[in-house]
């Protein structure tokens, strides 16, 4: 590999905004925000939603009730087209 090209791969900290959860990883993204965590400063990502608080991964999502909404549009579209 060319020296002098590549990007600094280091210790940054992502913030999930909705939860407040921050995880601690490696990255080469930059940021000139900084965290204070277990003494040490890190740069801080903030992120709108993570792992921490996607429905998905929290086990809050909806779950649609589809056979309802085929009931519903078959019943405003009765007799269309005929």
């Amino acid at each position: 590999m060319k020296t002098g090209i590549h990007p600094e791969y280091r210790d940054i900290v992502f913030r999930d905004l909705a939860s407040g959860e921050t995880f601690l990883t490696r990255s080469t993204t930059t940021s000139d925000k900084t965290i204070e965590l277990d003494g040490v400063e890190y740069p801080v990502i903030d992120v709108e939603i993570s792992s921490a608080s996607h429905p998905f991964y929290t086990g809050k999502q909806r779950i649609m009730d589809s056979a309802g909404r085929v009931e519903k549009f078959n019943k405003r579209f009765k007799g269309f087209g005929n």
